[in-house]
């Protein structure tokens, strides 16, 4: 199979386009075609080799954890998919190797939900990721409840913007930073938009001068420190990038696979509750331009890697 992959750790340079041997099917996997693959910031981390005190790396890597596409071939032991079904997953295993910016990954079924039908390929593939951190750190870590006014940072991004429909749905009130090109956009997710820089906590003091009750950090440094400084009493406080929250009395957050709750995004998507918006999409053999691209920080959305795809016979 074609797929993009790297024998050793460091910049975009050290991704190359080529032939890969095809997965092996495992009894609890399931073969899928793969038809978009979303970038995330995560996939630099793990390029740079900022992971592997936690990770086992197997080379050559095959990078990428978002993944749509359709089932070819279930496992042995998979009942809960067959041939022709299209799914999403967040394809994280205990090692880094079998990624999915290739034709093919084989996926564990935990990972896995079935696709939206509303949502394109390439807008389902930047669902599973983004869309389980920002509902995990809403709901398990920062257990938002109604009423309550929460903060979200890069709220434009994919993690933010998701994060910011998800806690609308919740029933509450919402801040989200962004730059000032991403206001109006913010506002028709339901955020109240807020400029980054010198002067934010002075800024949030004066939107929710009763102090915020619930603090999702997706940047750090200057961010942080402002979502600490404008904590209501009893406030929450919950980073996805900067491990200096826990001087804040804050949690340090990392999305886990979980199929239920993906489904349930499945669901909130196929509802039109959720809207995954596609900023940049890029052939396969250009994965280290749509990951360079990310790296910048500015992207609106989710930047997307497709494959060339033909259905298969039968």
């Amino acid at each position: 199979m074609k797929a993009i992959s790297y024998s050793r750790f460091g910049d975009e340079d050290v991704l190359e386009y080529g032939e890969r041997p095809d997965p092996k099917v495992g009894p609890d996997t399931v073969l899928v075609k793969v038809r978009a693959a979303a970038v995330n910031p995560v996939d630099r981390a793990t390029r740079e080799g900022k992971l592997d005190s936690v990770l086992d790396t197997v080379f050559p890597v095959i990078p990428g954890w978002d993944v749509s596409g359709v089932v070819v071939q279930p496992g042995v032991a998979v009942d809960e998919f067959a041939v022709g079904d299209e799914v999403i997953g967040y394809v994280r295993e205990d090692f880094l190797s079998r990624g999915t910016f290739a034709e093919y990954v084989a996926a564990p079924v935990r990972t896995l939900a079935r696709k939206p039908l509303r949502l394109s390929f390439e807008e389902a593939a930047g669902l599973p990721l983004a869309g389980l951190t920002a509902y995990q750190v809403l709901h398990r870590t920062l257990r938002v409840q109604e009423g309550d006014t929460v903060l979200v940072h890069a709220a434009a991004g994919g993690v933010g913007s998701l994060a910011v429909q998800l806690a609308r749905h919740a029933g509450c009130r919402v801040i989200g930073t962004a730059s000032e090109r991403n206001h109006d956009h913010l506002r028709t997710l339901g955020a109240e938009p807020v400029a980054y820089g010198d002067g934010l906590a002075d800024r949030l003091r004066e939107l929710a001068p009763e102090g915020i009750d619930a603090a999702f950090d997706t940047v750090g440094g200057d961010a942080l420190r402002a979502s600490a400084d404008t904590l209501a009493r009893g406030g929450r406080l919950a980073s996805i990038v900067d491990p200096e929250v826990f001087s804040y009395g804050g949690r340090y957050a990392f999305v886990r696979p979980d199929a239920a709750d993906l489904a349930h995004l499945a669901e909130l998507a196929e509802q039109g509750i959720v809207t995954v918006h596609v900023d940049r999409v890029f052939p396969l053999a250009e994965t280290a331009a749509a990951q360079r691209l990310n790296a910048e920080g500015r992207t609106r959305g989710k930047i997307v890697v497709t494959v060339d795809w033909d259905a298969p016979e039968g």
